[in-house]
């Protein structure tokens, strides 16, 4: 989970807040499902007319395969996350009297991407450290598996006996150990 608070903003006289968390690797969802967007206005979850938000349009602007995430092309991230934003002001912009979705101020709209992208980078560094230690795992397994063929292989080839052999398999395991460690 990462979050972060812009520093206040101003958009024709009126202050205003955008609060972003992302939550990555969210039970209960599948990882080839977009991701879910939560949007938030003066501490009032926004229901209805989602692609009219600027909200949407910001999170969907974002180029998220920057950040480790598959993304087709103007839409929401896919993976097992949960993307929230929130906008607070005294004077909220909505595009309508229902308040059912923000207007698309550029200033607004500026500080949503800055928010996003900035989560996005916490983000993108979890993803890829993931995608390392899985890579590193896949790697091991292989040397792993071919140790004891190269102790064989040593045996016959030096003549060793059977303790000097274990000794080579011991020796090799240990150093592939601390590689990893180091």
């Amino acid at each position: 989970y990462t979050s972060v608070t812009r520093p206040p903003a101003v958009y024709r006289g009126n202050p205003f807040l955008v609060e972003a968390g992302i939550a990555y690797g969210v039970k209960g969802h599948d990882a080839d499902k977009q991701a879910r967007l939560v949007r938030l206005a003066n501490r009032v979850p926004l229901l209805h007319q989602q692609s009219s938000c600027a909200i949407t349009k910001s999170v969907g602007s974002i180029g998220w395969r920057g950040y480790g995430l598959n993304q087709p092309n103007g839409s929401l991230p896919i993976g097992p996350m949960l993307i929230m934003v929130h906008v607070a002001s005294v004077w909220v912009p909505f595009t309508s009297e229902s308040k059912e979705a923000i207007a698309h101020y550029p200033e607004i709209v500026k500080q949503i991407r800055l928010a996003l992208q900035e989560c996005g980078r916490k983000l993108g560094m979890h993803v890829r450290r993931k995608k390392r230690v899985a890579e590193e795992g896949r790697k091991r397994a292989y040397i792993e598996k071919y140790i004891p063929h190269i102790g064989i292989a040593l045996k016959d080839i030096l003549s060793l006996n059977d303790g000097q052999e274990k000794k080579v398999v011991d020796t090799l395991t240990d150093v592939l150990e601390r590689s990893r460690k180091g």
